[in-house]
């Protein structure tokens, strides 16, 4: 769970792929899963399960929104167009895949700031570890954090998602 914050994560401002700015509430007020990505890296084939994700829960308001981010070991280096393109066609991604950002370090974007607040499973906070950690915010604001080697598709992630989302 979050600790109590100045604006709601759902408001806090980000820059999508074009350019433009957005917030999670731009995608509703379902379950939104935040997930820092890497095309480089040992952990890059959980974008085939978190696109399995938004196929299987999307229509019951249910969004990935990837953070392209190249802190670790220089997973990510490509530009925007190169991640985008890599992600459609390689992985079929059709969730919104966003400006690459930091998540750890001074210059973290705002939204990770927040996330980073976040207890994961065994009450841990603080920086992100590796390429894909995941937090999913529900619709009540709870915050739910899982580290890298948690797969999308793990049985504690789909009971959130599940437990979360209307029938």
């Amino acid at each position: 769970m979050t600790d109590v914050q100045q604006v709601p994560l759902r408001d806090i401002p980000f820059t999508t792929a074009d350019g433009g700015s957005a917030t999670l509430a731009e995608y509703g007020d379902g379950v939104v899963m935040v997930v820092n990505v890497a095309s480089k890296c040992g952990l890059t084939p959980q974008y085939e399960q978190l696109e399995q994700l938004q196929k299987t829960y999307g229509d019951r308001g249910f969004t990935v929104v990837g953070f392209p981010c190249n802190q670790f070991m220089g997973q990510e280096p490509g530009s925007m167009e190169e991640i985008l393109d890599y992600c459609a066609t390689t992985w079929g991604v059709s969730f919104p895949v966003v400006e690459k950002i930091k998540v750890n370090g001074s210059h973290a974007a705002p939204l990770y700031k927040a996330l980073k607040k976040a207890q994961d499973a065994e009450g841990k906070r603080g920086p992100v570890l590796w390429n894909f950690e995941k937090f999913m915010i529900t619709p009540d604001g709870t915050v739910h954090r899982f580290r890298p080697t948690t797969k999308p598709d793990d049985p504690a992630i789909v009971a959130v998602i599940e437990g979360a989302l209307p029938r």
